[in-house]
């Protein structure tokens, strides 16, 4: 009796010792390089010899699970030799591979034919496997359940690769070399990172079906400071902007400005060439193909590498790994790798847990010193069909919880989802410590001086140096001093002004502003809340219209053709902006404008039978302004901000009444203009940047109070401005107006042999306007208006008849990366004076 309780007793023991190691699971995790030049392998097979499996990463990295009592883990890779390595079970274990060439392998002699094997569609078992996953896209989005919510955390850093000795060592830097000290040899193999930048966000995320709505709370923010000289919320906008988020079940993936094709979008099979490669199980016990996509022409947009799709019905993504072709027509970009890893949710669906991508950008295609920018998104808690309250997804898509930028370090630790490195960890303090460096400060302000034109005298902004030196046929030599004080001597008044003086006119002209600021922020920053009074006298072109520059700007001194169309203009304003977080804004004014004319322009009209001329012409006028911009994200500068492209349009509405008798203001009048921008983004097609405007004008008023359209006269092309139309050539009391800008980004010059090593890239533009002048505004019908202006007795200022004035160019892009060339036809009205019927323009842009 004894005995059989032993005997019991032992079973029971083994019993449960199997129960336990059942329960036990055993974690490898490890990198696998070539044994030689220590590269990383991608995709190598490690696998439990008769049991699970998984393949490496792009940077050779590895993780398996497993329950089972296998001790003995086997690493396989095409051309290599096979390495066995014993294991203890129920364990985790960090294991490094090196893998050696295998010589059986490299020595098989191949007989091939110099023609490729031809590739099809029809009849490939790969592309019916695609086309499943394509038509499953709907069931395996997130935007397939009721509703979703989940943990969100984002790391973003930039750092410089490969900074060479010659410079970390000079005498110069020896103050800085804690900086380069703290370089990073581990992350990427054969690449040496210097941290400069390092951002982190922590959110929690909820979508509802319907009524569709999505809800951001940011519940943690941290981020690097370099002071006042950089503007790191806009940095931040710009990196993210760069550094998308990846959803691969979209049709277009958002990188560095341009829309890459997925390789499971609609058109996929189009664009890519797909191979199954092998079939596999992983951990969990899912059946998995493993399929390789591939460019059909390597300077497309487009990635290749390898997804496993799910043999479950739903035809899944379980994990992808991408890269860029080194043939793509993409600027300064030398490597960009990108993963993405999906979890099974309870239901059995697959969803996102992570995403990596990685870019290495450098002025040269070698390895030589560039920036290294990785983005990674971490998902956790993902939890479907829970129904959160109404009040929830009431207001704005994104908020940010109270002092979200206030946490010690103690909460990051607790709640980032990753660790940092250890040249990560120290980037915070790195850059406080810098920022604090009176040398790495009169750097930066000398950086901001060469980039902005202005430069910092204490509390005040002195610029801009653009505009120092300019010169014109009515003022001649122009000399302009000006500046403006900064958030230094007060966050709340703001001063502005300017002092200049013509040579040949021999007229001072000025600006001053005063600027209250309503929220204590700079006037200068999103979002704007101020009140400003300002008084101005100087020259103008009627209808130049410029963007981002002054109109003193001494490049912009050089123009084309007869150039003798001026005003002095004195203007009174008073304005109120205000922006609101949903990017809805609005502006109300006030404007006393006194003009006169100067040049070859001269105002004159019929009183009494005779011709009288009018030394200047004043009117007095409200105005109220309504601009939404959905979206919309700047990235800051000293002298204004410039917006950052997307998708998302721009309404832009404007009222504006003319009244009659006040501050001896002549007319009444009311106007109103309406305008819409957009850029569209045609997948492989490329884009399309839309603008369409339009105006009327009610009230009977003289020529130079309607619309001037807006001419150019200058050699550079402008985008918003009619290149071959005149100064004052035009003018309307209605109009409408399109323009379309469309970027081809290569697709014709990436397919010619010989041109597509230049990566070169097609533009085409079509502006069109229409509009006219009614008969109580034409002093053609109504000698007692203002007459248009003549030249040698020639009208050179006409109306729009019935026909559109039309222009068109075709341009290349792209050109030693920063140049953009058209050649620009315009269609009709060739008989008015003095116009060009073609005329090449030029445009500088640094761009992807």
């Amino acid at each position: 009796m004894k005995s059989k309780k032993i005997k019991g007793a032992l079973v029971g023991l083994l019993l449960l010792a199997g129960l336990v190691q059942g329960f036990t699971q055993t974690v490898i995790q490890g990198v696998v390089t070539d044994i030689i030049n220590k590269q990383p392998l991608q995709y190598v097979s490690v696998v439990l010899k008769g049991g699970r499996g998984t393949v490496t990463d792009s940077l050779g990295r590895f993780t398996l699970r497993s329950s089972g009592n296998i001790a003995i883990v086997q690493v396989t890779y095409v051309g290599y030799k096979t390495i066995l390595k014993n294991i203890v079970p129920g364990t985790a274990q960090t294991l490094n591979f090196e893998l050696e060439t295998d010589p059986k392998a490299v020595n098989n002699v191949t007989v091939t034919t110099n023609k490729r094997a031809p590739y099809r569609n029809k009849g490939n078992p790969a592309v019916e496997l695609i086309k499943r996953v394509i038509e499953n896209k709907s069931i395996n989005r997130t935007e397939h359940y009721d509703y979703v919510q989940y943990d969100q955390y984002e790391k973003l850093e930039l750092s410089l690769s490969n900074v060479s000795n010659k410079l970390t060592n000079s005498k110069l830097l020896k103050k800085y070399q804690f900086m380069f000290e703290n370089k990073d040899t581990i992350k990427l193999e054969g690449k040496s990172l210097l941290p400069v930048y390092l951002e982190e966000t922590l959110s929690k995320k909820y979508f509802r079906k319907s009524p569709e709505k999505t809800k951001t709370i940011v519940v943690g923010e941290k981020r690097v400071n370099f002071g006042e000289y950089v503007d790191v919320p806009g940095v931040s906008s710009y990196l993210n902007r760069l550094y998308m988020d990846i959803d691969i079940y979209d049709n277009d993936i958002p990188l560095f400005t341009y829309q890459f094709l997925s390789p499971i979008a609609d058109l996929a099979p189009t664009f890519y060439m797909f191979y199954i490669k092998d079939t596999i199980t992983d951990a969990s016990g899912q059946k998995l193909i493993k399929l390789y996509f591939t460019p059909r022409n390597t300077n497309d947009l487009l990635f290749r590498g390898n997804m496993y799709i799910t043999l479950d019905g739903n035809y899944a993504v379980q994990k992808m790994n991408m890269f860029l072709s080194k043939n793509a027509n993409l600027n300064f970009v030398r490597e960009l790798h990108i993963d993405l890893d999906f979890e099974k949710s309870e239901d059995g669906r697959y969803h996102l847990s992570k995403t990596n991508t990685m870019a290495d950008a450098g002025v040269t295609k070698g390895a030589g010193s560039g920036f290294f920018g990785e983005r990674t998104v971490s998902y956790k808690n993902f939890v479907i069909n829970k129904k959160m309250p109404d009040s929830l997804y009431a207001g704005l898509a994104l908020v940010k919880a109270e002092q979200v930028d206030q946490h010690p370090d103690a909460y990051w630790q607790q709640n980032r989802h990753d660790t940092l490195t250890k040249a990560e960890s120290k980037v915070y303090t790195n850059i406080d410590s810098l920022e604090k460096m009176p040398s790495f400060r009169r750097t930066l302000a000398i950086a901001t001086f060469l980039f902005s034109g202005y430069t910092s005298l204490g509390p005040f902004d002195l610029g801009p140096a653009a505009a120092f030196y300019s010169f014109n046929p009515i003022e001649g030599f122009k000399l302009r001093l000006g500046g403006r004080t900064t958030p230094k001597l007060s966050k709340r008044i703001f001063f502005e002004g300017y002092g200049a003086y013509g040579f040949k006119d021999e007229r001072w002209k000025y600006f001053l502003s005063s600027t209250y600021s309503l929220n204590n922020k700079s006037i200068y920053t999103y979002p704007l809340n101020f009140i400003r009074a300002s008084y101005q006298y100087d020259t103008k072109i009627p209808g130049q219209e410029l963007q981002f520059v002054s109109e003193d700007n001494f490049l912009l001194s050089f123009k084309r053709g007869k150039n003798d169309k001026w005003l002095y203009n004195r203007n009174l304003k008073l304005e109120y902006v205000h922006e609101l977080p949903s990017h809805l804004s609005y502006t109300l004014g006030f404007k006393n404008w006194k003009q006169e004319p100067a040049g070859s322009i001269i105002y004159s009209k019929l009183v009494n039978g005779n011709n009288i001329n009018i030394t200047n012409l004043i009117t007095s006028e409200f105005s109220a302004e309504l601009r939404w911009a959905p979206n919309e994200q700047f990235y800051q500068g000293k002298v204004f901000r410039i917006p950052i492209i997307n998708k998302y349009p721009i309404f832009t509405l404007r009222f504006i009444a003319g009244v009659k008798g006040l501050l001896n203001s002549e007319y009444n009048y009311q106007n109103i203009n309406f305008r819409f921008e957009k850029r569209a983004y045609l997948s492989q097609l490329g884009y399309t940047d839309i603008v369409l405007e339009s105006g009327y004008i009610f009230g009977k008023l003289p020529y130079p109070l309607m619309t001037i359209h807006r001419a150019n006269q200058t050699y550079a092309y402008q985008l918003n401005s009619y290149n071959l139309m005149n100064f004052q050539e035009f003018v309307s009391d209605h109009y409408a107006g399109i323009n379309l800008d469309h970027h081809f980004n290569g697709l014709f010059f990436n397919r010619v042999p010989l041109l597509k090593k230049l990566k070169l890239r097609e533009v085409v533009s079509l502006k069109a306007l229409w509009g006219g002048v009614r008969d109580e505004n034409n002093p053609v019908k109504d000698p007692s208006l203002i007459k248009y202006p003549t030249f040698e007795g020639a009208p050179t200022t006409f109306s729009l008849d019935k026909k559109p004035y039309i222009e068109g160019s075709v341009g290349i892009t792209n050109i030693f990366k920063l140049i953009r060339i058209d050649l620009v036809k315009r269609l009709n009205y060739l008989e008015n004076p003095y116009v060009a019927s073609l005329g090449v323009r030029a445009r500088f842009k640094f761009d992807f």
